[in-house]
Order: C-alpha cells, then structure tokens, then sequence
C-alpha cells in the first residue's frame, strides 16, 4: 500500500481521491459478489466496498471477515448519503491484520455481562464516545486551573488517618501495620498552599461506601483544589466558573458524541446562559416543605431523594451553602454568625445526579479541629502534622472536590455512574 495511512475522520474530512485507513470491523454484510464493511477507528466510522472481482485470491478470508477483525485497505473514497457516515470507500488493496472469531458482546448482553467483558465494550461507539469527553472535561479542568495560576500538586494514596468519616474507609496492610486508602487529598493538600498558595489535583480518591445506586464508585476521580487567602465567596465563584467552562468545551469539541449518547444538549446550555442559584440549607428545607411537601428535621443531611427533588426545581446546577456543623467533616470552618453551620456548600447536578462538588473554608483554630476530631471518635495525636499547618503562619483558605465520574454522568446524561470511567470499581466489581 503506497498511500500513507489517515484516520477516518481525516479521509471524511479529503472527501475524495486515494485514501489509505486501517481499523476494526464494526458491521459487515454482502454476497457471493461483493462485501460491505463499516470500518472504525477512535476517530469516526466509514462504509468500505470489497468487490469479488478484484480481489478473487483473498475472496475466502474477506467473506469470513467477522465483528472486530482487524484490517488495512486503500481505495479511493467518494460522498455517498446511503452510507451510514455519508461517505465510502471503494477498495483497491486490503490486509488482515488480526482475525476475531465469535466477538463475545452482542445487544442481548446484560450490565452485569458488558461488566465482565468490559475490556472488550470499550471498543462500543457509546463508550469510545464518554471517553473522549471524558479527556474533554480532564483538560478543561486542568486548563480552567492553569490560567488562574494554580499549579498541580499531589498527595499519597496511603495514609494514616481518615479526612472524611470512618466509615467509608479502606484498610490496607503496609509492611504489618494498618494504612487507609485516601478519602481526598485534602489533609496533605493544605501543607502545600504554603508554598505554592494555589493548587489542585486530578487523582484516584477511595470510598468504602456500601452502596450499589447508580452514583456510587468506590474509586473514583477526584479533581480538587486548595487556595491560600481565599474566601467562601471565592470557592463558589471557582466551582461555578469550572463547570461553566467545562460543559462549554464539550459542547464545543463532543457534538458528535453527545449525538452518538442521545444527550440532549437543550439540557446543558442553561449552565452557560444562567447564574447558578445559591441558597442556604435552611433555604433548601423551607424550599422543599413548601414546593415539594416534603419535610426534613434541622440538623439531617440532605439525602439522595432530597437532592433529586431539588435539582427538579432548576435546570441548572445548585449551590447549597451553611450545612449543619454535625454532618460535615472536621475540618470545615464554623460560620462566626452561626456556629451551628460551616462555610461549607455542596454544588447539586440538575436532572438528578446528584452532589458533584463538595466544598468549604477550613478551620484554624487548633484547639476547634481537636475539638472536632475527638466528637467523631478520632485520636488528635495522629493529626500533628496537619496541626503544624495552623501553628507556623496560618492563613485563611479553603478548597473542594469535584467527582470526575459525576460530572461526566450528568454531560453525558447516563444511566450509570459506572460508565463514566473505563473500569469502574464498586462493591460488587472489581474485575476486569
């Protein structure tokens, strides 16, 4: 083959004359006469047309060729709006590169059998599809974070002590002595905003939540960042620009894919068009009574079916701030005109998906952070490194994380959390 290789898209994009693609069977269909493939890449999809006549030596292996076989072909390709990407080539030299016989995925699989075989459904146009803008909304963070001078900074993965509740953590054996897998990369992340003042992360965060909801992941990403010298205000403003921007570069760069999911995108332009609303958690509850007939004693956390209820109120994301002081983590800061609350907010997706970004200014004082420590049961002594944060010029500031997975769910409008990432872990899967 003389002509040099270009994926689909870019032969799509030529239109006409010689063309040289390689890639895997998607569809194939035909006759004793002539075959019909639809070749794909990670790049787009293209009818191909094996004709008998020219290639009469190889006519056996072509007629053969099944779902994923891997192939090489030239021909010359030419705009036809039968074929399924308006396009086709017409062949003049084919390879097979790899055979695949009986290609274990049909449409009569299960979620529990795709999961199994979820090395190989990755290949599906749906997944390729959230992965693609999945690496939009990767980059759109990181890029969000980089023009405002913050700089990326990670912690371990191995630690000594809990950040966000004992219940949810992983025990992990180290050398004979009991470790935990990270719940956030908060507890290390604010000794680094003493050098670098403004930081974030984009890494695995653990969660041993026994939970099998359709928003649940017990590995999950976690994007999440750490400011010196800003302020609650400052936090909500960040969390708002970088979902803003994020669904603006999807919508941007994945129309296509949004198209291959079904999303509609009607759905997603509102988060660029409006402010979102931001309301205390006293607000939410008078809210809820009133519009949804619902009512919440003071002092319980908002649970799924109170943030699905609210999020059917706004079709945009919602900043609920001012959450009981009782049900947050130790090291959010008391609201000095409450000290029942935190200057703490969760953001909550529109469409039901639920909280994506959880956030707060953190506290200073020493002696509240033990007090805090020992009302959930925690032994302070571990946490003297953290202390020493507050005891060598402290500064006010704050952070939040923001749950990759969730984000990408609700762009893409999926029905699982699980298919936000390539190999979701959760309670019940942790293979392939």
């Amino acid at each position: 083959m003389m002509e040099k290789y270009i994926s689909i898209a870019d032969a799509i994009k030529k239109g006409k004359g010689k063309v040289a693609v390689r890639g895997w069977v998607y569809r194939e269909r035909g006759s004793n006469k002539i075959k019909f493939i639809v070749l794909r890449d990670s790049s787009d999809i293209i009818q191909c047309v094996l004709e008998r006549d020219k290639f009469e030596k190889d006519w056996e292996k072509i007629d053969k060729l099944q779902i994923e076989s891997s192939v090489k072909i030239s021909g010359t390709i030419k705009e036809d709006k039968r074929a399924p990407s308006g396009y086709e080539i017409n062949v003049d030299e084919f390879e097979l590169v790899g055979e695949s016989i009986d290609f274990p995925i049909n449409k009569d699989l299960n979620e529990e059998l795709l999961g199994d075989r979820r090395h190989l459904w990755l290949r599906s146009r749906k997944m390729t599809s959230i992965l693609k803008i999945r690496d939009t909304v990767l980059q759109g963070l990181r890029e969000h974070w980089h023009k405002k001078g913050f700089y990326e900074y990670h912690s371990p993965s191995l630690l000594g002590m809990q950040a966000e509740g004992g219940a949810t953590l992983f025990k992990v054996d180290y050398f004979g002595k009991p470790l935990y897998l990270a719940q956030t990369w908060q507890l290390h992340a604010e000794p680094g905003i003493f050098a670098l003042e403004k930081i974030f992360t984009i890494q695995p965060s653990f969660r041993a939540e026994k939970s099998k909801t359709s928003r649940h992941l017990t590995e999950y990403w976690h994007a999440e960042m750490e400011s010196a010298w800003e302020d609650f205000e400052y936090l909500q403003d960040d969390a708002e620009e970088a979902i803003k921007e994020i669904v603006a570069e999807v919508l941007k760069k994945n129309k296509e894919e949004l198209e291959i999911l079904g999303r509609d995108v009607k759905k997603l332009e509102p988060v660029l068009k409006k402010k979102f609303p931001r309301m205390s958690y006293d607000d939410v509850l008078k809210i809820l009574a009133d519009k949804s007939k619902m009512k919440i004693t003071w002092g319980k956390d908002l649970r799924t079916i109170e943030e699905d209820e609210l999020s059917k109120l706004y079709d945009t994301p919602i900043i609920v701030t001012r959450y009981p002081k009782a049900v947050k983590a130790f090291y959010m800061k008391e609201d000095p005109k409450n000290p029942k609350v935190v200057l703490g907010f969760d953001m909550i997706a529109p469409e039901g998906y639920g909280e994506i970004v959880g956030a707060s200014q953190r506290e200073e004082s020493i002696e509240k952070l033990k007090e805090n420590l020992i009302a959930q049961g925690e032994d302070p002594s571990k946490y003297e490194f953290y202390f020493d944060t507050r005891r060598y010029g402290s500064v006010p500031h704050g952070g939040f994380g923001m749950g990759v997975e969730r984000v990408i769910s609700w762009i893409c409008g999926l029905d699982t959390i699980k298919d936000a990432m390539p190999f979701p872990r959760t309670m019940t899967r942790y293979s392939p």
